[in-house]
């Protein structure tokens, strides 16, 4: 997407959102290359520091799980193998085994209505997408970038909830737990639960500021 992200300081705790939505999107935008297998691999995980993350909350259990097996799975991936994943899952031979597109799964009776609402949102942004993209703007790769959009421009916590609920909660999670189903899949179904884990504590962090 053509974006203007602002030249706002971040909270460090919005930063590392901003980073996992930007590496949630990278990952399934395209297979990784060499160098990201690299610096994922070099990551610390969450729990490598401490003998329990988070303390007895489960979601950052949960997460810093996924992560470790997420970094465990780029330091023993192979490049080309995982092209052939990504290729096998996500576009193959006619239909692929797994649409990477959020309306089949967050709008099935009306995917149509569902991609002119995410639209309209973008646009309202100022964002559009670039000529040379063949993606349509509800790919999950696409939807997370927005996500990432809105926190590295500081947008009002109201305002990411919104595009969290409408587009990318129901959508991502049943998108990853299709993955996580697929035979074909080994790599991207570590993607898949980083996602879902990810995505999880973002639902609830929106769910305890509401209620604030």
């Amino acid at each position: 997407m053509d974006e203007q992200v602002l030249p706002v300081e971040l909270a460090e705790e919005d930063g590392a959102r901003a980073d996992c939505y930007a590496v949630v999107s990278r990952l399934f935008y395209a297979p990784p290359d060499a160098e990201l297998l690299a610096s994922l691999s070099a990551e610390p995980a969450p729990g490598d520091s401490a003998e329990a993350v988070g303390g007895d909350d489960p979601l950052a259990k949960d997460y810093a799980r996924a992560f470790a097996a997420l970094r465990d799975a780029c330091r023993s991936a192979d490049a080309a193998a995982l092209r052939q994943e990504y290729d096998d899952l996500f576009i193959g031979a006619g239909k692929a085994l797994v649409s990477p597109y959020t309306s089949a799964y967050a709008a099935p009776q009306a995917p149509d209505r569902h991609l002119v609402a995410l639209r309209e949102h973008l646009a309202a942004w100022g964002l559009a997408r670039r000529a040379s993209v063949f993606e349509v703007e509800d790919h999950v790769s696409a939807v997370c970038d927005g996500m990432r959009w809105l926190i590295a421009s500081n947008r009002p916590l109201a305002e990411q909830r919104r595009f969290f609920d409408d587009f990318v909660f129901t959508g991502v999670v049943v998108f990853c737990g299709a993955i996580k189903a697929s035979a074909p899949a080994s790599f991207y179904r570590s993607v898949a639960a980083f996602a879902h884990a990810f995505i999880a504590i973002e639902n609830d962090a929106f769910t305890l500021h509401s209620g604030e």
